[in-house]
């Protein structure tokens, strides 16, 4: 049972990382390549549960035929190294023509292998059950042997192949996409130990002598290791873009709270805003807070004076802030200012005549541009403006 273990545990954290991005495969603009990576790596998954002995006696007495498990696990290790190579070829990308052509001909190759492997299968004879040492017990059975030498062989030339194309792509680019490849280089070249014991174990036999142990107890591990390293190879890249994009998201999501603190009760719609779960995806939850930012923003815009605006942006140069973040500072003043004039009128009160001729905003009304107004509301000058607004506001009052 341990070495089930050894191939079925590797099965399970495949499957586990397939279950996590399903609710993810529609979304995002690498939902079409993710699709095909999680695709590829249902098929290493399928796979590990197939290789391991428990499974090869199960498909056996349910099929009825002896050590029907080989040629079937041969044939899906197979299309696996082919889906990988075709796989690496369509992500690095390059002409269509030239990407297709490639794709074509080694679909078309490891389709003609996964053949072979089935016709030299039923010509072979096999009678003895083998869960462990197929290889070596039948390295010297004709048309098995060939069987077993072909699979070898289709799979050492997929590993290579992988491995040589992600290590030449591995040194021209750099972040996920480059631990990524690492990743699967790294597994390819376990990959490569496996097959090299395994060629060594029936060549042993071969040559009269016993080195069964290779193939039985330092294969195994060898392989699901490999196949860890090169499903988590093609997955990260993908995750790390994702949760690169999911961060960036949520710290404007939190750098937005003070502008957000800063117009709260300036809109009749704010109490809508607020009853987003916090729960709620963060990209769900920032549009709110967004659009919650904007209705306020347009709710004291009849409130927004430029002589304001003109004072925060002389005291932010006096300060020896630069003119491009003096400017946003001044933004920021104008608006602290005019919510605390919004905050004062009696709802009955019209807006100042001065509405129709207020300033406008200068900010593009982008994520980014929110941010840089939010984070400006710390800034003294903006605490000045807003302490003037309230004196202002009072003494007129009394």
């Amino acid at each position: 049972m341990n070495s089930g273990l050894i191939l079925y545990v590797p099965g399970v954290v495949l499957v586990t990382a397939l279950v996590i991005k399903l609710p993810t495969l529609r979304r995002g603009e690498h939902a079409p390549l993710m699709r095909s990576v999680c695709a590829m790596l249902l098929v290493a998954c399928v796979v590990l549960f197939l290789a391991a002995p428990p499974s090869i006696s199960a498909v056996n007495d349910l099929t009825g035929i002896t050590n029907f498990s080989a040629p079937l696990v041969y044939c899906v290790l197979t299309a696996f190294s082919g889906s990988c190579i075709v796989l690496v070829i369509n992500w690095r990308g390059g002409p269509p023509e030239r990407v297709r052509r490639a794709s074509m001909l080694c679909i078309s190759a490891y389709g003609v292998v996964t053949v072979l492997l089935a016709v030299l299968f039923v010509l072979g004879e096999a009678p003895v059950e083998r869960l462990r040492d197929l290889d070596t017990y039948y390295a010297s059975t004709p048309f098995i042997r060939e069987m077993i030498v072909l699979y070898l062989l289709a799979h050492t030339v997929g590993s290579v192949v992988l491995t040589v194309l992600c290590w030449r792509w591995l040194r021209q680019i750099a972040g996920a996409l480059r631990t990524g490849l690492a990743l699967i280089v790294l597994g390819g070249l376990l990959d490569i130990g496996y097959l090299t014991t395994k060629f060594a174990a029936v060549f042993a036999r071969w040559s009269g002598r016993d080195w069964d142990y290779l193939s039985t107890h330092v294969a195994p591990p060898l392989a699901s290791a490999a196949a860890l390293m090169v499903g988590a190879g093609f997955i990260f890249p993908l995750m790390g873009q994702r949760a690169s994009s999911t961060w960036r998201t949520y710290r404007q999501y939190r750098l937005l709270w003070p502008l957000w603190l800063e117009l709260q009760g300036s809109s009749p719609s704010w109490a809508a805003a607020m009853k987003i779960a916090w729960w709620a995806p963060v990209e769900l939850r920032k549009s709110h807070r967004e659009a919650a930012i904007h209705d306020g923003l347009l709710s004291i815009a009849p409130y927004f004076s430029s002589t304001v605006r003109i004072a925060a942006f002389d005291a932010a140069i006096f300060q020896g802030i630069v003119r491009e973040r003096a400017a946003v500072v001044a933004e920021a003043a104008m608006i602290a200012a005019a919510c605390r004039v919004h905050a004062s009128v009696h709802p009955s009160k019209a807006p100042p005549a001065e509405q129709h001729g207020a300033p406008r905003l200068e900010y593009t009304g982008d994520s980014d541009s929110m941010v840089s107004l939010s984070r400006s509301l710390g800034s003294p000058v903006v605490a000045a403006a807003r302490r003037h607004a309230s004196m202002t506001e009072g003494a007129r009052r009394e």
